[in-house]
């Protein structure tokens, strides 16, 4: 086929279409080893081994974590819209990026939005209200982000860096006091690789370094986690830009849990095919992760926006298929521990230059990157997700056993149980985890 006759399709799939028996077999035997394990479970009944046991297990959350950004929580124009987005935001996720932006939460030096009944600020829910539906919903919060020098109060921007370090310590532990107890994951910077930025702090030499050491002094027993945009340049080696940046860190630090990786495809369709060849790649993607496996952290997909383009039938399910696969192979890494997609409904993305919800002339909006259409409605790509997340990568087992003791293999997480023995049945939970014994013991 001539260059000129490819579909978007072809330019799109090209690296998934070549590599497809390879790829599926890894991505098959990733997620078998790295993300299933057994569990045992010991039967005792009035003192004695029973001849028969039965056990159904049935799970009900992943370790693994599968997110989006909250940032619409209650921001709605219609109240049919807030619930739509809630009912569909915990039937998909269990992990919420929480907006903690500095201009967003301390707009004026001292005076906090945080409370629930906070004002009002597009894409910028109050903390509190955030947290109530997590925790309602069984949702892990996650911190987006402490330091992050682009979005920081008008106030900020005219202070000297030792005004600024000041500035800092004091949102760090205002944050520490109120939400350290709350909130297991904080991403500490931001984009540092970037320059987009608005006070002098930022050029300075310690700016990734002090923040990560403030950082440990007043969340010492949160996951903290560093987090970039420009994770591709220059390859897959070491003198990758921002693999440089965490093995510097690391020289000075000793607290860093988690590598943050975005994965926004905020480019034209036009320059698909280049992109294509590196972010639309498994092996590359295979590469780049192992690169920073080197580093010994976890790493997280935090920030993710697939496109579809536009609302036709055929870019949405382009959408879905693009998006399945490159979870699959997030999904089956040993090293990654998460997956954050970003907007969940087109129409309600960042409009830095400013326009009204649905206008997808505007910032984000221009490419249709959600998974809900603007009318709420689910997009090929909710539902695919759904499928792999609820159904492919669940587990509901029933394992039948003589002697007391069966096996079950299944996804990490957490599960009910029944055990049947002796005519009785006996409910339990159980958690499977990565590391640890699995077993459990029960007694009738």
């Amino acid at each position: 086929m001539s260059e000129e006759n490819l579909s978007r399709r072809d330019v799109v799939m090209k690296y998934f279409d070549e590599q497809r028996e390879e790829n599926e077999k890894i991505v098959r035997e990733g997620i078998e080893k790295y993300r299933k394990g057994d569990c045992t479970v010991e039967v005792i009944s009035d003192g004695k081994v029973p001849e028969r046991i039965a056990v159904e297990a049935e799970q009900t959350s992943h370790a693994f974590r599968f997110g989006a950004n909250i940032f619409m929580l209650d921001e709605f124009e219609d109240e049919w819209k807030n619930e739509i987005y809630k009912e569909k935001f915990s039937a998909l996720f269990n992990l919420a990026t929480l907006p903690f932006y500095w201009d967003a939460t301390e707009p004026q030096r001292g005076v906090y939005r945080f409370d629930k009944d906070s004002p009002k600020m597009y894409r910028r829910p109050p903390i509190d209200l955030c947290l109530e539906y997590c925790e309602a919903h069984g949702i892990e919060p996650k911190l987006h982000c402490l330091n992050y020098d682009t979005l920081i109060p008008d106030w900020a921007q005219k202070l000297s860096v030792p005004e600024m370090k000041e500035a800092l310590t004091e949102r760090f532990r205002v944050i520490s006091e109120r939400y350290a107890g709350r909130i297991p994951s904080m991403e500490v910077t931001n984009e540092t690789l970037q320059m987009w930025h608005k006070s002098p702090f930022f050029m300075e030499d310690d700016f990734v370094e002090w923040s990560f050491e403030q950082a440990d002094k007043f969340f010492p027993n949160n996951r903290l986690i560093i987090n970039d945009y420009n994770i591709w340049d220059p390859a897959a080696h070491t003198r990758n830009y921002y693999y440089m940046q965490i093995e510097r860190l690391l020289r000075s630090i000793t607290h860093l849990d988690s590598i943050g990786m975005q994965f926004h495809c905020f480019f034209p369709e036009e320059a698909e095919k280049a992109h294509a060849a590196q972010k639309f790649n498994p092996r590359r993607l295979r590469e780049l992760y192992d690169l920073f496996s080197r580093l010994g952290k976890k790493i997280q997909i935090t920030e993710m926006t697939i496109p579809a383009r536009s609302a036709s039938p055929k870019d949405e399910e382009l959408q879905a298929e693009l998006t399945t696969e490159l979870y699959k192979v997030m999904f089956s890494h040993p090293s990654m521990e998460a997956i954050i997609y970003w907007n969940l409904v087109d129409g309600y993305g960042y409009m830095p230059n400013g326009g009204e919800p649905g206008d997808m002339t505007k910032g984000e909006n221009i490419y249709y990157g959600a998974m809900l259409r603007f009318d709420m409605t689910e997009k090929p790509v909710y539902r695919a997700l759904s499928d792999l997340i609820n159904k492919q990568w669940h587990t509901s087992e029933k394992v039948v056993s003589h002697g007391g003791a069966a096996t079950f293999r299944g996804f990490y997480g957490d599960y009910d149980i029944k055990v049947y023995a002796d005519g009785k049945v006996v409910p339990a939970k159980v958690s499977l985890c990565e590391t640890g014994e699995n077993k459990i013991r029960i007694r009738i």
